[in-house]
């Protein structure tokens, strides 16, 4: 398999969750992946309060929450999460929808998030699929209603986040909606880019690079690992989608070819989505 430096944060983090003996033991020493801020007093509960919020705002916006054609609600659907972690944002998923779907590329996550989820969410609701290889999703096509990402796929590189957002749209049903998350490119490009390619260089030396990688400012530059832009996902996958839309912060200028510009001000100014309805 190819190494993927940029990773290498996220799989320390894994290897760490793994020797933790609680959730909030996990949220309190991981930080460098998981929040801003680490200390003592930081609980898994307080955690996954900021992932229900977040939940709770997009499901809103985005109309997720709506009848479909059908007059299908979340209560008998199934959302696919590309990216769960140990399930910050699951927890909130598995109360609006029937099932969910937890995929992550490190297994030891996984594990963490079914816990999570039996804490705080409904775990009869949930199941996981590991993405061994980091691009490609277990699941049949036409397996899911929603197919759902925050914060991953600028994480990867641009093959995998692109194969990743075609694993979207392969396994939703035709109906169903793709809501998908990247970072936009901005004037701090210049030097996050070239900033992020040394740091991923380091992480491959033996020792030093684990080691980095848990270090938060040297996570943060090591993810900056792609900017794909709506064109570049739009244009391949055109023929699949219908009712194709970008949403972005108002600050932002972030616009597709032939998708409808939508602004909400809870979007990061640095981010924008493409949600779009599968064929």
């Amino acid at each position: 398999m190819r190494r993927r430096p940029q990773l290498t944060p996220w799989k320390a983090a894994g290897r760490t969750s793994e020797r933790q003996s609680s959730g909030d033991d996990v949220v309190r020493t991981t930080g460098w992946v998981f929040n801003n801020e680490t200390g003592g007093e930081l609980t898994l509960e307080q955690f996954v309060a900021t992932g229900d919020s977040e939940v709770a705002a997009y499901l809103t916006v985005f109309g997720l929450r709506e009848p479909d054609a059908d007059g299908r609600t979340p209560d008998d659907k199934t959302l696919v999460e590309i990216g769960s972690g140990i399930g910050r944002m699951t927890c909130a998923f598995t109360r609006e929808y029937s099932e969910v779907v937890a995929c992550d590329l490190d297994a030891g996550f996984l594990e963490r998030c079914i816990e999570t989820v039996g804490r705080f969410g409904k775990v009869d609701r949930l199941r996981t699929s590991h993405v061994v290889d980091g691009k490609t999703i277990d699941l049949p096509p036409n397996s899911t209603d929603v197919a759902f990402s925050y914060i991953t796929l600028q994480h990867c590189e641009a093959d995998d986040a692109l194969e990743l957002t075609s694993e979207a749209v392969r396994i939703t049903r035709p109906g169903g909606k793709i809501v998908l998350n990247y970072r936009a490119r901005s004037a701090l490009d210049i030097v996050l880019l070239p900033m992020g390619a040394i740091v991923r260089g380091l992480f491959r030396i033996p020792r030093f690079g684990p080691w980095l990688s848990q270090r938060r400012l040297a996570a943060r530059l090591g993810w900056q690992a792609n900017r794909l832009q709506p064109d570049e996902l739009i244009g391949p996958l055109s023929p699949l989608l219908t009712d194709i839309e970008v949403w972005r912060n108002p600050k932002s200028k972030i616009s597709g070819r032939g998708a409808v510009v939508q602004e909400f001000d809870g979007i990061n100014p640095h981010h924008y989505w493409l949600i779009a309805t599968v064929r």
